[in-house]
């Protein structure tokens, strides 16, 4: 705190020592800022004023006690509605105001809400409290209150009265000292908590006194209401007889205020103020006509930041006394749009819509310029332009042009349209000349400059016109693009023009219009500028300039100031480039912003007066810009001040006017969204940007807006800390202002819920336990039901598996044994066959058979062998044996064989039961004791019986079976 203290003073200081370094120009009325009663919001009177230390400016209002910060009005009312009709502050943040009947102090709770404290209760005798409190002044540790009653004096907790020996007009401090006139007594002087009257010898004149001042040394200016200005030098007062004091007389004198340390100011009844010098001349008069919304000044107050703030009978201005600019407004109409401007000779003249305007110009700094415009006679009609050439006033009007010398002009050219005028390069004893159909040249003579002649072969409209060093003579068409004229050396005749347009690289041929930038030749558009290059006959965009001059790149006008200065107007906006240091450029715009929308849209003016003034064309009058008055930028800025703070939930209400005075703000969940507001009490013309963070929620500052408040929603609960900082035209940087705030988390993330959810958990934590254990006990039950299942199933498995163990076994052995029986019946067949085959032989070799004479055996013993023989062969006997191992091995195959197909006789058995085990058809005869042929005969049988189809083998019919 006492750092932000100590950095305000400085300010404080630096600020004052610059006020005794200014003067205030007696040209023109400086800038003044309306605050209409549409803005405010509050009551139209405003009868006195006064600046915090926070910076804050506070009004006594109609309505109540009004506030501003530079961005946003607030109005507090007071018990019962009643008016302010005086205002003061202290180094404690106090505000003090004055009512009928009522006084006291204002002072932010713990809550940062503003809340009134009376301080009536202290007085002792209330039947004093009557009137209104119209005065009131901090005086070290004493606040004094007026009223026309008595003076109040509050201190220590205390209040004392004091009373005079008859009603009190006004309580005025001067320097340290208090004077007050009472009724019929004259002035007296205030001293402790004593009146002291104070000698007059004129006492007739001295009376209704509304201010005094400080002049000089040990001596004052005392303002009357109706009798003018006195100077009062500790023994006599006397008549201070000037322009002001007359003035004053006239349109009656209400307050006073000194300004700049060397200046006065006085507000009137019945024609705005007056800024008087020391020697009693009026420098500045500001009226309604001038600037002010009002004529009646029911308060002033000079701040440190070279202010004079107004408080109207009908709203609220602020004077910018320090401003560059000085207006001078045709508030009547009398001249008309201003085109055109210049100073020549003494006079002023000013190119309008309507004619040629000239007034008076005096230089002298002691005396208020006034003007009296006269029209000059036979000018009627459009001004273009006003140039000066060798002490020749050239007029380019819509009728021709003209030469203008003692408020008379002289026509010198008929072609209509003068709209610009140059001297040529090449030829500097020769102007050339941009009209409605083409070029003019004119030539110096003894008398002066004289009409030469038009050029021929180029008739387009030539409104910007600029030579290059290599006689080139660029024209530039509103719509058609840019013209290269190159004229013969007798400057009669264009012998060649040249067009460009985009197919030269220009952007648009739409108001491409031309200029000279230190010597270079340079082309507007509405993409930046572009320059010439007479290599490649064509056209790039200038990007080294128009990356300097940012947002003024698509200016359509430049004017140049003076060597190194040139103005960038950008469709009414204006800025002053200074490229007077090698590699180093500036661009300022913000102290002319108050021109936005004023000037004539392309066709702005300024033209130069001297080195430091500059006269600039606006529609309804000029500007003065004085270089000179130009006020440094502030390297220490005021404390920026974080305002409102509002919840915008739900139900949107205020928390906070201001939090630097508040407690820990505490936001409730369902109301964490809040709108945060946030301004620079700097009070003059000027570009401010802001750029805030808000610790907890982000890490990084915002980008600079010009917003001066910013909503936060839907915040996760936590704690906060909001920070903002500004920028004043981009140079000097405010402290940076800060303030914490909470966000409550919701009722289930609150301590309460914590310990309920612990002691829910604990319940939970028990039950699980008991439930875990019971399941376990369960589970552990189930593990052995289970185990002895698996025990069981697992015998059960074994048993089964040496189960299959043995019928494997067994199988094994049955199959063995089948395979054993199987080879025996195969055996046996075989051996049925071996014993066919030999008794086949035997009976063919008994054939054969003959006695010991060589004969043949006789039939009978042959057929009796053979008989024998053939029994042998078809002895049933072995089939049987056949039969039943053969039924054994193969699962009683003749049984299946017969139920299947009963119609089967036995040799027909026989030959399946050869064929299933595959013999061939040569031991299937041998057993069935017939040739091969039968065999087929009795297979091809077999199938019919069978009703096998024809592509069905018999033999796997039979092993399937």
């Amino acid at each position: 705190m006492k750092l932000r203290v100590l950095a305000f003073a400085i300010y404080i200081f630096i600020s004052v020592l610059h006020v005794f370094a200014q003067n205030i120009q007696n040209i023109g009325v400086p800038y003044v800022e309306n605050f209409f009663k549409s803005s405010y919001q509050a009551g139209n009177q405003n009868w006195a004023i006064a600046k915090g230390n926070n910076g804050i400016v506070y009004f006594g209002n109609a309505d109540g006690l009004l506030s501003f910060d530079g961005k946003f009005w607030q109005t507090h009312e007071l018990p019962n509605d009643l008016i302010v009709r005086s205002v003061a502050t202290d180094h404690k943040g106090r505000i003090y105001t004055g009512s009928f009947g009522e006084f006291g102090y204002w002072e932010y709770n713990q809550e940062g809400i503003l809340k009134y404290h009376s301080l009536k209760n202290l007085v002792k005798d209330k039947t004093t409290l009557n009137n209104e409190i119209w005065k009131i002044y901090v005086d070290g540790d004493r606040v004094i209150f007026q009223s026309f009653a008595n003076i109040y004096i509050y201190q220590n907790n205390k209040i004392e009265l004091v009373e005079g020996k008859g009603s009190f007009l006004f309580l005025l401090k001067a320097g340290n000292r208090f004077f007050v006139e009472v009724s019929k007594n004259g002035l007296y002087e205030l001293k402790g908590k004593k009146l002291f009257q104070i000698p007059n010898n004129n006492r007739s004149e001295i009376n209704g006194v509304l201010s005094v001042m400080p002049f000089g040394d040990n001596k004052f200016i005392i303002g009357t209401a109706k009798n003018g200005l006195f100077i009062y030098d500790g023994l006599n007062f006397t008549a201070w007889k000037n322009e002001a004091s007359d003035f004053l007389k006239t349109y009656q004198l209400n307050n006073g205020v000194k300004v700049f340390g060397k200046y006065y100011a006085y507000g009137t009844i019945l024609n705005g103020i007056i800024i008087v010098n020391q020697n009693g001349n009026i420098l500045q008069h500001i009226n309604k006509s001038s600037g002010l919304q009002n004529n009646t000044a029911l308060s002033l107050y000079a701040d440190s930041l070279e202010n004079l703030w107004v408080g109207l009978d009908n709203g609220i201005d602020r004077v910018e006394l320090n401003s560059p600019l000085y207006f001078f407004f045709d508030k009547n109409g009398e001249f008309g749009t201003v085109y055109s401007s210049i100073i020549y000779n003494g006079n002023i003249y000013l190119g309008t819509n309507q004619g040629l305007y000239y007034s008076s110009w005096n230089t002298a700094k002691n005396n208020r310029q006034s003007f009296n415009f006269k029209f000059i006679p036979n000018s009627q009609g459009q001004v273009w332009d006003l140039s000066v050439f060798d002490n020749q006033l050239f007029c380019g009007h819509n009728n021709g042009t003209y030469l203008v010398k003692d408020g008379v002009i002289q026509k010198i050219a008929d072609i209509s349209g003068g709209w610009t005028i140059k001297r040529m390069k090449l030829y500097p004893d020769k102007l050339i000349q941009g009209t409605y159909t083409g070029l003019i040249i004119y030539n110096k003579t003894a008398n002066g400059y004289s009409f030469s002649h038009k050029v021929a072969g180029f008739r387009e409209p030539s409104r910007y016109v600029e030579q290059d060093d290599r006689g080139n003579i660029w024209v530039s068409h509103p719509y058609k693009g840019v013209y290269k004229i190159n004229l013969t050396e007798d400057l009669l005749t264009a012998k060649r023009v040249k067009a460009y347009d985009e197919t030269a690289g220009l952007p648009t041929t739409y108001q491409t219009n031309t200029f000279n930038l230190d010597g270079k030749i340079i082309f507007s558009s509405s993409k930046g500028f572009y320059v010439y290059n007479d290599i490649s006959d064509f056209f790039t965009p200038y990007g080294e300039l128009n990356s300097k001059l940012k947002s003024f790149a698509p200016s359509n006008k430049v004017i140049k100031a003076d060597d190194k200065r040139y103005w960038f107007i950008d469709h009414g906006k204006v800025a002053l480039a200074n490229f007077t240091q090698s590699g180093k450029f500036t661009l300022d715009s913000s102290m002319f912003n108050v021109l936005n929308g004023r000037m004539v849209q392309d066709y702005e003016n300024i033209s130069k007066i001297n080195d430091n003034l500059f006269l600039i064309s606006v529609d309804d009058g000029f500007v003065i810009y004085n270089k000179q008055s130009l006020m440094q930028k502030p390297k220490v800025l005021p404390k920026l001040i974080i305002g409102r703070v509002e919840n915008i939930a739900a139900n949107n209400y205020l928390i906070t006017e201001n939090p630097t005075f508040s407690k820990q703000i505490e936001l409730k969940y369902a109301q964490n969204s809040i709108r945060i507001t946030y301004s620079l009490p700097f009070y003059r013309q000027g570009k401010i940007k802001y750029q805030y963070l808000l610790d907890g929620f982000t890490n990084n500052w915002s980008s600079w807006t010009n917003a001066t408040q910013k909503d936060f929603t839907n915040l996760p609960y936590g704690n906060y800390t909001f920070k903002v900082r500004a920028v004043v035209n981009d140079g000097s940087l405010s402290e940076i202002s800060s303030f914490s705030f909470e966000v409550l988390p919701p009722f289930y993330a609150t301590v309460w819920a914590m310990l309920f959810y612990f002691l829910l958990l604990i319940i939970a934590v028990y039950y699980i336990r008991v439930w875990y254990f019971k399941k376990l006990s369960k589970h552990e039950a189930e593990i052995q039901l289970k185990l002895q299942k698996e025990r069981d199933e697992h015998l059960k498995e074994e048993a089964l598996i040496n189960e299959q163990k043995l019928i494997k076994l067994k199988t094994e052995k049955l199959q063995a044994e089948i395979d054993s029986k199987g080879r025996e019946v195969t055996n046996s067949a075989m051996n049925i066959v071996y014993k066919n085959e030999l008794l086949q032989k035997i009976k063919e070799d008994i054939a054969n058979l003959k006695d010991a004479q060589g004969k043949k055996l006789g039939d009978d013993q042959l057929k009796r062998l053979q008989k024998i023989i053939d029994e042998g062969m078809n002895d049933e006997r072995d089939w049987n044996l056949f039969e039943t191992s053969f039924n054994e091995t193969h699962e009683n195959f003749f049984k299946k064989l017969k139920a299947e197909h009963p119609d089967l006789v036995p040799n027909d058995l026989k030959l399946c039961a050869y064929l299933r085990m595959n013999m061939s058809s040569k031991e299937m005869a041998s057993l069935l004791n017939i040739s091969v042929r039968g065999v087929e005969i009795r297979r091809y049988r077999l199938r019919k019986k069978l009703n096998l189809p024809h592509d069905k083998n018999l033999n796997e019919f039979l092993i399937e079976l």
